[in-house]
């Protein structure tokens, strides 16, 4: 699988590896709330929280229809300027726009939250 390697500027320091996608990972976006979101040649979308590197959602990209299967890849992904807007180019020749779920609460989508970057080891 394919890992985002994240490290500490400008000493080169290696802090950790985001694993998730089973595919070449073409661009990565992250917002002034700490999130990233990695997207790949397979049409997945990882979303990331940047400091401890746990993947809170996982999102497959619907494809064009009458488009084929191969064609579901992310090529480019950026937030607008509130942030809350995702906007991506995509193989199946579309740019989508996602948005927040307002509705959304710790309840309605919880979140199995362990970071794996506290219990790591200091070298």
């Amino acid at each position: 699988p394919d890992n985002i390697k994240q490290w500490k500027c400008p000493d080169g320091k290696f802090i950790q590896n985001l694993s998730g996608h089973n595919a070449i990972v073409n661009c990565l976006a992250l917002n002034s709330d700490g999130v990233l979101v990695s997207g790949a040649d397979n049409g997945t979308m990882c979303f990331w929280d940047w400091k401890t590197g746990y993947n809170f959602q996982r999102f497959q990209a619907p494809v064009q229809p009458g488009s084929l299967d191969s064609e579901a890849g992310i090529f480019q992904m950026k937030f607008d300027h509130s942030g809350s807007r995702l906007i991506t180019c995509e193989a199946d020749k579309t740019i989508k726009i996602y948005k927040e779920d307002d509705s959304a609460t710790e309840e309605s989508h919880p979140i199995n939250w362990k970071p794996d970057i506290l219990k790591r080891r200091r070298y």
